[in-house]
C-alpha cells in the first residue's frame, strides 16, 4: 500500500515572492529556507554585512524596498521582512 504523501512543512512550502523580493532571489517559487540561503549568497557577494556588527546586514539599492525602506536591519528582523514578501 502506497504511503500517504507528506505534506510539506512550512519551510519547504514553495512561496512566490513580490517582485521586489524577485530583484535579488529570482521570480521563481522558493521554499523559505532556499529563499533565506539566496538572501545570504546576495548579501556575502555584496559585503553587505555591517563588518563592525555581523548581525547586522546593510541595505543597498535593492534590499532597501525588501527591509521596507530601512538603511540596514539584524538577522532575526530580515526574516521578518522577508516573511512579508512571500505568498
Amino acid at each position: 500500500m502506497a504511503e500517504p504523501a507528506k505534506k510539506p512543512n512550512a519551510l519547504q512550502q514553495p512561496l512566490q515572492p513580490s517582485p521586489e523580493l524577485a530583484a535579488v532571489v529570482g521570480s521563481a517559487k522558493l521554499a523559505r529556507g532556499e529563499v533565506v540561503s539566496k538572501m545570504w549568497e546576495y548579501i556575502k557577494k555584496n559585503n553587505l554585512q555591517n563588518p563592525a556588527n555581523k548581525r547586522e546586514i546593510l541595505a543597498d539599492a535593492k534590499l532597501k524596498p525588501v527591509f521596507g525602506g530601512k538603511d540596514a536591519v539584524s538577522m532575526f528582523e530580515m526574516n521578518k521582512h522577508l516573511a512579508k514578501h512571500l505568498s
